[in-house]
């Protein structure tokens, strides 16, 4: 079945390592501090801590939830810490702003972060403004991509039609659900850890190196592929 892009009117953005190159380093930042959380409340050394940690992505979506399930861990403690990070690596992406605002309908962020990290990114890439709701981990009732029941919630949560919303990440396997329920699918294939995963299943309609070259085949009518997204010098 083919899935044109032109037929969505709402657009569902994955934040961290989509909305920004993978090699600005911010989600390298949160990795860390997962290890030495995970180190310290369960008295692990950090190699142990950090295979747990990897462990429980694959397991249970994320490690957050790894931790829960598994240990009984309350999620808030987890979330503060692990997004305390300075966020000086990314700046304000004035040509993403530009094509985010001449791409018609509304768009909305879906995390499996917070929403105030969520927050935090989009202002300083200075898109705050173009995005009229942020979907995270909470909301979700930490739940996290690529579960479908999550991503079932929020399409009731936010009223949507799934014929006419098209879904961006950087996960290819976060967009089975998205294929599943009759969205449109565009992986950004950044080289994202464990991004590829999933990609061969049949359930990718379209694919780009990094958010901007897919929003200018949209928005620009251009083939040639956009610049990568700049991270702060």
């Amino acid at each position: 079945m083919f899935h044109p892009l032109d037929a969505a009117s709402v657009w569902v953005f994955d934040l961290d390592h989509t909305l920004y190159a993978p090699d600005c380093d911010v989600f390298a930042r949160i990795d860390a501090r997962m290890t030495a959380f995970i180190a310290a409340h369960l008295r692990l050394p950090p190699e142990a801590a950090r295979a747990l940690q990897k462990r429980y992505v694959q397991s249970h979506g994320t490690t957050l939830r790894g931790l829960m399930d598994v240990h009984g861990m309350a999620p808030h403690a987890f979330l503060d810490y692990v997004h305390d990070i300075a966020l000086d690596t990314l700046g304000p992406d004035p040509q993403l702003a530009r094509q985010l605002a001449a791409l018609p309908g509304r768009k909305i962020i879906y995390t499996n972060g917070t929403a105030r990290h969520g927050e935090r990114v989009l202002a300083r890439l200075g898109i705050g403004d173009q995005f009229a709701d942020i979907y995270d981990i909470a909301a979700a009732d930490y739940v996290p991509k690529p579960a479908p029941a999550a991503l079932a919630a929020l399409v009731a949560r936010m009223g949507l039609v799934p014929a006419r919303v098209a879904m961006i990440d950087d996960m290819a396997r976060n967009l089975r659900p998205a294929h599943a329920l009759g969205m449109t699918t565009v992986w950004i294939d950044n080289g994202s850890e464990q991004g590829a995963t999933g990609a061969a299943a049949g359930h990718i309609h379209h694919a780009a190196k990094d958010v901007k070259a897919a929003l200018a085949a949209l928005v620009d009518r251009k083939g040639a592929p956009a610049m990568v997204p700049a991270c702060a010098p």
